[in-house]
C-alpha cells in the first residue's frame, strides 16, 4: 500500500526542550565524514608567483606533463618549490566561478616550481592545500627522474613513486641529528692488493671523480674495502652512495661502514626498516645531516647531497632490477648519476657482466683488478666433473653425487661446513643436447630452442620452425630437459652422511650465516648463508641445468652463481676446494676454474656485437594481447633503423601481470626491437609516443620494458 493511501496519523506531541539540547549535542560530537579541502573560491592569490607548476601523481604516458594551478594568499608561505600539495585534478572547463576553475577530484602531487604567469590561457584552479612544508623533491632529483622516465619510456610521476618515499608524520616532525666534520682519509688496508686501489682511494679523498670496475678477490674482505672507498668520498667533503642487491648484503655492508666511519655517519635504507623508520633516514640524507648511504635497489634515488662517489655492488643480480613502471634497472640509474653529478663511479662484483666489460672496452670505466698471484691466493681449487666422467662414476649412478664430489664433502667435513648449491626451484628446464648439453638455439638468431607440449620445435625469440636441427657442438640431433630440486638433494645428503647435520637455504627460509662447526648446507643460488672462518669445500651441482636455461645470459648467469658461492670458500692456501657438476669444456666451466670472470665477459661482449644483442645494442620488449601488439606495431614510429624479432606467443606465470599483459588463461605475444648504438634514446621516445597515443584513445595498453634482464 502506497504511502497517499495510509490513514493520516496522530499528531505527536512536541519534544521538551531538553530533548531538544540532547538532540543538537549528539549530531554535534558524532563523528561525520571529513571535509574536502575548500576550493578557495573568491579567495585572494598570492601577490608574487601566483602559479603553481605541479607534477601530479598520475602515472599515465598521456599526462605525463606538468600542470599549472593558482596559489591562495593563505599558501603562499607553505607552497614552496619540492613541497607535497593536494591539488583537484580532472574537472575541465565545465566547472568555472569568478575566472576559477573548481571540481574534479583531489590527487596527491609535488610543487615543481613557483611562477609569475602560467603557459596555459584557461582558468586554473587553486592548489587544495599543501600536504607538508618538508621540501623533499630537489631540482637535482627532479632532474635524475625526468632522465630515468625518458630512458625507459615511462612517466615521470612513476618515477617519483619510485624515488620519494612515502610521508610519515611522526618521522617528518622529528629532528635530523647535526652533521659531522669528514673523516680521516683512510689507509690502504686490503686494497693494496690491488695495484690500482691506493692510487683510486686517493683520487677520491682529494676531490676526484675516478670511474672504475673493480672485480673483487673472493673472501670476506669487500665489505671493509668498500667502506674504505665511502670513507675516502667523506674525507673530500662529499657524499656516497652503495646500492646491494638484498637486505643481508645490506646488513654485511652497514656493520662494515659502522667500524670504518663510527655511529651516525651513514644511513640504512632498506624495507626491512619499516616505513617510518626508513623515512627518518631518507630525511636525514635530504636534509644532509647524513652524507653516506647504504641500501637496497630504492636506495638509488636516495637524495645524497654533493655526491662524491656512487656504488654498486653485483649488477648482475636480478634484485637491481625494478620490477614496477617503468621498470628501471639500479646500475643504469646510477650511470645517470654520476654523469649527470660529475662524480665517481664504483661497479663491483667478484664475478663480471657483459655491461661491466663494455664500460672498460669503452673507456668510460678503468679496470681495478688483482694479479694472478693474488687470485692465486685467495681463490679455492676448482676440480670438474663431467658426462665422461659421470659415465664411468657407478656412484653417480646410484647416487646424488659423483665420486669426486663425494670424497671432496667428506674430506672438508674434517675441518668445517661443506656448501652444495643447487639450481633454484623455479628454473625452467629448457632443451639441451642431449650427448653434450649445449644449450639449444636457434642458428637465425640465437634463440632458446622450445617444443611446447611435444609440438614442433620452433625459436622462443623470433619463432622461426627449427625441425631437423642438429647441435653445432658435436652434430647430435636428441635433446634432454631434467633438474633435480634442492629438497630431494638434502635427502640423499643425509642419507650419504648420517652422522652430519645437513642444513637448508633457500627461498622459505633463508640463512645468514652458519657456525664454523661440520655440517652440509644446502642452498640455492643467492640464498648461500655465510661461514664463519669459511667454507671447507663447495660442491656446485647440476650445472648444465644453469647453462641451459633459455637466456642470452645463462653462461653469464651461471658462472656469476657459482663464483659467489666459490668465494665463500677458503682459499687454496687454507685447503678450500670447490667441485662443479657441469661439462669442462663449456667456456663459463672454464672461467671457473681459471678463476678469470673478465675474460668470459669479454668474450660474451664480442659475441653480442656479431649478434647485435644487448648491450652492444639497445632492445626493448612489447608484449600484449596479438591483436594489440599487432595494432601498436602498425602506429609505432619506430627509428629507420630498427630492427622487429617476432613478435611470438609467451606467458610467463612467475611474473605478476601488468598493464598490456594477456587477461589469466590466454597467451599474449611478444616482439623484441632493437636499434644500433646511439639510437635508445630514439627508440624509448617512439615507445612512450606511440603508447600515450593509443591509451589517449581509450585503446588497450601494451607492455613496454626497455633494456629487459631477460631476453629468452
Amino acid at each position: 500500500m502506497s504511502s497517499e493511501n495510509e490513514p493520516n496519523p496522530e499528531p505527536r506531541p512536541a519534544a521538551p526542550p531538553e530533548q531538544l539540547a540532547l538532540i543538537r549535542e549528539t549530531v554535534r560530537t558524532a563523528k561525520v565524514p571529513r571535509a574536502k579541502p575548500r576550493t578557495w573560491r573568491g579567495a585572494a592569490l598570492a601577490r608574487e608567483r601566483p602559479v603553481a607548476r605541479v607534477v601530479v601523481n598520475k602515472g599515465v604516458l598521456h599526462l605525463d606533463q606538468f600542470f599549472d594551478y593558482a596559489v591562495p594568499e593563505e599558501l603562499d608561505e607553505a607552497a614552496q618549490p619540492g613541497v607535497r600539495v593536494r591539488v583537484r585534478f580532472g574537472a575541465g572547463n565545465r566547472n568555472v566561478r569568478d575566472g576559477r576553475r573548481e571540481g574534479g577530484g583531489l590527487i596527491d602531487g609535488f610543487l615543481v616550481e613557483r611562477r609569475s604567469d602560467s603557459d596555459y590561457s584557461g582558468p586554473l584552479a587553486a592548489l587544495a592545500a599543501v600536504v607538508s612544508p618538508e621540501p623533499v623533491l630537489s631540482p637535482e632529483l627532479l632532474g635524475l627522474a625526468r632522465a630515468v622516465a625518458d630512458r625507459y619510456a615511462g612517466s615521470l610521476a612513476d618515477v617519483l613513486q619510485l624515488a620519494v618515499p612515502p610521508r610519515n608524520a611522526r618521522a617528518e616532525g622529528r629532528p635530523s641529528p647535526e652533521p659531522l666534520e669528514a673523516p680521516a682519509p683512510p689507509e690502504p688496508g686490503t686494497w693494496g692488493r690491488y695495484p690500482q686501489g691506493p692510487a683510486f682511494l686517493q683520487a677520491l679523498a682529494s676531490g676526484g671523480a675516478p670511474r672504475a670496475v673493480w672485480t673483487a678477490l673472493p673472501g670476506p674482505h669487500w665489505p671493509q674495502e668498500l667502506a674504505s672507498a665511502v670513507r675516502a668520498a667523506l674525507a673530500s667533503g662529499r657524499g656516497a652512495l652503495v646500492v646491494v642487491p638484498d637486505g643481508r648484503t645490506a646488513a654485511r655492508v652497514d656493520a662494515a661502514l659502522t667500524e670504518a666511519l663510527g655511529a651516525g655517519r651513514h644511513a640504512l635504507l632498506t624495507a626491512e626498516a619499516g616505513p617510518e623508520k626508513r623515512y627518518r633516514q631518507w630525511l636525514a640524507v635530504r636534509r644532509g645531516a647524513v652524507r653516506a648511504v647504504v641500501g637496497t635497489r630504492a636506495a638509488m634515488f636516495a637524495p645524497v647531497r654533493d655526491l662524491g662517489l656512487v656504488v654498486i655492488w653485483e649488477d648482475g643480480d636480478s634484485s637491481h632490477s625494478e620490477p614496477h613502471a617503468p621498470l628501471p634497472h639500479a646500475r643504469e640509474v646510477l650511470l645517470l648519476r654520476a654523469a649527470h653529478d660529475r662524480c665517481g663511479f664504483l661497479l663491483g662484483s667478484t664475478s663480471c657482466t657483459v655491461e661491466a666489460a663494455q664500460l672498460v672496452e669503452s673507456g668510460w670505466a678503468a679496470p681495478l683488478t688483482a694479479d694472478r698471484e693474488q687470485v692465486r691466493l685467495a681463490a679455492p681449487v676448482v676440480r670438474t666433473v663431467g658426462d665422461v666422467d659421470l659415465a664411468r662414476d657407478e656412484a653417480a649412478r646410484a647416487a646424488r653425487l659423483p665420486s669426486l664430489a663425494w670424497q671432496a664433502a667428506r674430506e672438508g667435513l674434517k675441518s668445517g661446513p661443506v656448501l652444495v648449491q643447487v639450481p633454484r626451484r623455479g628454473y625452467v628446464p629448457r632443451l639441451a643436447c642431449e650427448r653434450c648439453r649445449t644449450p639449444a638455439r636457434c642458428a637465425h638468431c640465437s634463440g632458446p630452442l622450445e617444443a611446447p607440449d611435444e609440438k614442433a620445435l620452433h625459436c622462443g625469440w623470433c619463432g622461426r620452425d627449427a625441425t631437423g636441427r642438429r647441435c653445432a657442438e658435436c652434430g647430435h640431433a636428441g635433446l634432454r630437459a631434467q633438474v633435480v630440486g634442492a629438497r630431494r638433494t638434502a635427502e640423499e645428503l643425509g642419507r650419504s652422511f648420517p652422522a652430519v647435520p645437513v642444513r637448508t637455504s633457500g627461498r622459505d627460509h633463508v640463512l645468514d650465516t652458519v657456525d664454523a662447526r661440520p655440517a652440509l648446507v644446502v642452498s640455492t643460488p643467492g640464498a648461500e648463508p655465510v661461514a664463519e672462518g669459511g667454507y671447507a669445500a663447495a660442491l656446485l651441482l647440476d650445472g648444465w641445468a644453469m647453462l641451459g636455461r633459455p637466456d642470452l645470459r645463462a653462461g653469464e648467469e651461471a658462472l656469476r652463481r657459482w663464483i659467489d658461492a666459490a668465494s665463500l670458500v677458503r682459499g687454496q692456501g687454507e685447503g678450500g676446494t670447490v667441485v662443479v657438476v657441469a661439462e669442462p669444456t663449456l667456456r663459463p666451466v672454464q672461467a671457473l676454474v681459471r678463476w678469470d670472470p673478465v675474460g668470459h665477459a669479454v668474450r660474451e661482449l664480442a659475441e653480442r656485437a656479431e649478434l647485435g644483442f644487448p648491450p652492444v645494442s639497445r632492445m626493448a620488449a612489447v608484449s600484449g594481447q596479438a591483436d594489440t601488439l599487432e595494432a601498436f606495431l602498425a602506429t609505432v614510429q619506430l627509428p629507420a633503423e630498427a630492427e622487429v624479432l617476432g613478435p611470438v606467443a609467451v606467458r610467463d606465470a612467475r611474473r605478476p601481470r601488468g598493464p598490456g599483459d594477456a587477461p589469466p588463461g590466454e597467451q599474449g605475444q611478444r616482439a623484441l626491437i632493437r636499434v644500433p648504438p646511439g639510437s635508445g634514446a630514439a627508440l624509448a621516445a617512439a615507445l612512450k609516443t606511440a603508447q600515450a597515443a593509443r591509451l589517449a584513445r581509450g585503446g588497450d595498453p601494451v607492455r613496454i620494458r626497455v633494456d629487459p634482464p631477460e631476453i629468452g
